[in-house]
């Protein structure tokens, strides 16, 4: 067992939870998402939208509340299994040290045929870089990225550790590939930073404008597909996975995990809630917030802020309103 590794039974010690249908000896070395675990790893239930992946997890051990229902499952009961989750990814990922050199490139990078790097912007260790690809200045690239051929990267772009980038690809002025993204756990009184240990992977033929940023997974992956066009000045949170040949207009914002299906359009300005899935080909007209599913060949739109409760009254009122007109409409007529 290495220092990083942990017992179920020393985790159910620290964290004053209750093990279910797991040997307190089990060896945990890692945490996954629920439909990527295996049995050495951990995983969590904080979210019931996705209790139907919990029980068909192969996880080695999965964090729940108390009174969960999963009732086959090798489960350890905590008071918060999103702030213990990111107790056991601070444990078992720690950050790694960062590996600064004099030069501007690596010793350990890898440069393909016929590239134009500037020699103002930075190439880190072991990263991988394809054939002709242009690099301008104050570009950043850093550890363990992978960049395939004829790709373009304009000043100031910054590009995260394990980012992996396809082919044909370019990052306009001043866009960042893997941030962390934005994950909290309230515990204690305070907001608990979540750790970020994912990356972000791009496919080929992709074009991402000036000033967007693409955050990298909280667990595994943050993807755009093939032939996606992003706009300037657009968010794509954690673990959003994005399929081929979108287009995402200026100012968009999309929440984590959040999933796009192929040829979908979102116009200027569009939000949408995390969690939720849209379907291929569909349109969201400019403005508009998407706060839950979406099925293929939609054509949406609609968007007003106000408070809440007056928000949920007044689109109770406005969906009564075909059933109000028409029976107004039979009063009319007899009379």
């Amino acid at each position: 067992m290495s220092q990083t590794d942990i017992s179920a039974g020393k985790l159910a010690e620290l964290f004053e939870g209750t093990l279910q249908r797991c040997p307190p000896e089990r060896i945990l070395t890692e945490v996954l998402p629920l439909d990527e675990a295996r049995n050495t790893s951990i995983s969590f239930l904080a979210n019931p939208k996705y209790a139907s992946k919990a029980t068909e997890s192969c996880a080695g051990l999965i964090l729940v509340s108390k009174n969960n229902t999963l009732e086959d499952k090798p489960v350890l009961e905590v008071s918060d299994p999103y702030w213990v989750a990111a107790q056991c990814t601070a444990k078992l990922h720690p950050e790694p040290v960062v590996e600064f050199s004099e030069q501007p490139i690596h010793p350990s990078a890898v440069i393909g045929i016929d590239c134009n790097i500037s020699s103002r912007s930075t190439i880190g260790a072991r990263s991988i870089i394809g054939n002709r690809v242009i690099v301008h200045p104050g570009v950043n690239i850093a550890e363990d990225c992978l960049i395939g051929d004829d790709c373009e990267f304009f000043p100031g772009v910054v590009i995260y550790r394990k980012t992996k980038i396809g082919c044909r690809v370019r990052i306009h002025a001043n866009s960042v590939l893997g941030s962390d993204g934005y994950g909290y756990a309230f515990h204690g009184g305070r907001h608990n930073k979540v750790p970020q240990i994912g990356w972000v992977e791009i496919g080929d033929d992709v074009e991402v404008g000036a000033c967007t940023t693409i955050d990298r997974g909280a667990l595994g992956p943050t993807r755009i597909g093939s032939g996606t066009k992003i706009d300037n000045l657009c968010q794509i949170a954690h673990n959003v996975q994005v399929g081929d040949h979108c287009l995402i207009v200026s100012q968009t914002g999309i929440s984590g995990s959040t999933t796009l299906g192929s040829y979908v359009t979102m116009a200027g300005k569009v939000g949408t809630a995390g969690h939720i899935s849209i379907g291929s080909r569909s349109i969201i007209s400019g403005n508009s917030m998407v706060a839950k599913d979406v099925p293929d060949g939609s054509h949406l739109s609609g968007y007003l802020a106000r408070p809440h409760k007056e928000w949920m009254e007044s689109q109770a009122a406005v969906n009564r309103l075909p059933k109000i007109l028409k029976k107004l409409k039979g009063i009319i007529e007899t009379n």
